[in-house]
Formats: structure tokens, sequence, C-alpha cells
């Protein structure tokens, strides 16, 4: 079920909305709740925050103590439905997991998402096969997880590239990622093969990084992954992929040297053509030699100009 808008952002966005109303009025946290008769301010600080789910009747009680005139009520209104968002897209995601869900949360409201990746393939490119191997390994730290909910959760995931008004998405991949990586030849080219065909879509830029190239003295150290939303007052989001946990960044500040990174990584990547026809001949041919080439030099690997010339390109969309 494809949304409008993506409600864990929303929910940030109500919450700084309501918090910055609540200082107008020159309100403590205590003041509110007391007029309100909720129990503590736990609860308010929690929609401030954006980490719950807002009840539509609580945003209707604080728009009052906050004497919000009627056009700016509206728009709140609004936010606060899409950040209520809920039951029945919940129940579509399945037994998705705490941190797979974060992300298709973020993924389901974007316009555009940017993606890096230095060591494996991001989960809305993985084939069924090679996502199953991935989440295999995870259960060696948390025993706990299982795997074919976890692969069937990440197809749900894949879906949003596919639907009628896809988000425009660009993965830049290390070399290592697109790698065999110990992984069984057949799963490891069946997923070369997936990333090629997915590079075709208009929506779907593939743009491999080769290793040893410079990006200006700036490289990110962990995986991430940059989001941005339609309505341009929704935050802009940087979530960092770590080993236990996942970091949400929406800063001013820690988006602008994301920005940066994505920008110098731009240029040092293969064009998104010569990524294509890169990963269908790493398909076809396993042994193709090391992508730093005779002498080191990074860039020796770089496809033929007819094999890039040889690459489909998607077809225009029909009326």
């Amino acid at each position: 079920m494809p949304l409008p808008t993506s409600p864990v952002i929303r929910r940030a966005r109500l919450g700084a909305e309501l918090r910055q109303l609540r200082r107008r009025e020159e309100l403590t946290l205590e003041q509110v709740c007391e007029r309100l008769g909720w129990a503590s301010t736990s609860k308010l600080s929690r929609i401030e925050l954006g980490q719950s789910r807002p009840d539509l009747a609580d945003v209707l009680d604080l728009l009052d103590v906050y004497r919000v005139a009627a056009d700016e009520r509206d728009a709140l209104i609004v936010i606060a439905r899409d950040a209520a968002t809920g039951r029945g897209w919940w129940k579509a995601l399945g037994g998705m997991g705490e941190r797979q869900r974060a992300y298709a949360e973020l993924e389901a409201g974007a316009a555009t998402v940017v993606e890096y990746q230095p060591a494996v393939v991001p989960g809305l490119l993985q084939t069924p096969a090679y996502a199953r191997l991935r989440l295999g390994v995870a259960r060696l730290l948390h025993p706990d997880v299982d795997v074919e909910a976890d692969v069937r959760a990440r197809l749900v995931r894949q879906e949003v590239l596919h639907r009628a008004e896809p988000p425009q998405y660009t993965a830049l991949l290390e070399f290592a990622a697109c790698g065999p990586g110990g992984l069984p030849e057949g799963v490891w080219r069946e997923q070369v093969r997936h990333l090629a065909l997915l590079s075709r879509k208009p929506n779907v830029t593939i743009r491999v990084v080769p290793p040893g190239v410079t990006t200006g003295g700036v490289h990110p150290l962990t995986p991430f992954a940059r989001y941005s939303f339609p309505d341009p007052a929704d935050p802009r989001t940087v979530m960092l992929e770590a080993l236990t946990t996942d970091v949400r960044l929406v800063s001013a500040a820690d988006l602008a040297w994301y920005d940066t990174v994505v920008d110098r990584m731009l240029d040092a990547a293969l064009p998104a053509a010569e990524t294509t026809a890169l990963l269908a001949r790493l398909a076809d041919d396993p042994a193709l030699p090391s992508p730093t080439g005779p002498g080191g030099h990074p860039l020796a690997f770089r496809v033929r100009p007819e094999e890039v010339a040889a690459v489909p390109r998607p077809r225009p969309p029909q009326d």
C-alpha cells in the first residue's frame, strides 16, 4: 500500500511543530499536562520527540491549549493524520522487525533515496536467496532472528521501487558489495544479474565506486541512506546503519556533511551505464580481473564503449 507521506517523518514534523507552539505560548510540559489532566509529562514529551503514534484527539486538545488559528490548525490536523497512519499499513508489513520497519516507513513516503553500501547489496536490491544468506549470518549475533519472516518483509519493502509513483532511488556501491564475498556462485550470479536488471528501471540508478578512487578526502565510515520527501517542510533524514542499531540524523549540519559525501562519491563513481554494463559482465564472467586492473590504476577496469552502447535502455512509459 503506497503512502503519500512517511509516518515516521510526519511524527517528527508534528512533534517539532507542537513543541514550537508550546514555546510560543511560554508553557512548560508540566503546565500543559496539568491543563489537559494528563498524568505525567512523558506522554507529551514522546509526542514532541516524534517517538509515539499520536492520537488525533490528543492533538486537537493540544491545539486548543495553544490557541491555534483555523488555517494553521487545519494544516496540523493533516500532518497529525499522516503521523497516525498505521494499522492497515502496519498489517501489510507482516512480521517485519523493528529495524526493517524504521527503514520501510522512511522509504514508503520518500521522494528520493540515496543509499551507500561498502560491503553488501542494499536490502531494497537483494534477491530472496541473497537476503536469506545475509540474514542467516545475522543469527550469529541475534539467535531470535526469524530469517524467513525477515526475507518476506524485505520483499514487501522492495515493492516501493515498483509502485505507480516510486521514489527516485540511487545506490552507491563499493565494488566489494558486488563481489562474491564467499557466497555460493549461483546466489551471487543471480544477485548481480538482478542488480543489472534493476539498474535499467527509470527510477533506479546504481553507481559502482571503484576501489582507490579519490573522493576529495571525504569518505563515509559506515553504510547510510539519505531521504528527502515530497513536502519540503518535512525534515530530510540520514539513517546510519551500525552493527546492532541505527542512528537517525535530521540536523542541517549533519545533512550538509552527507550532502558533500554524496556529491563527492557521485563524482568518483562509474557512470550509471558503465555500471550496468560492468554488472552484466560480472554476471556472465565471474573470473573478471581485479577492479584495480594492470598497474593498480583504479579506473583500469572501466568497460569498453561498445559494451556501454549495448546496454538496453528502459522503454519509455506507455500512455
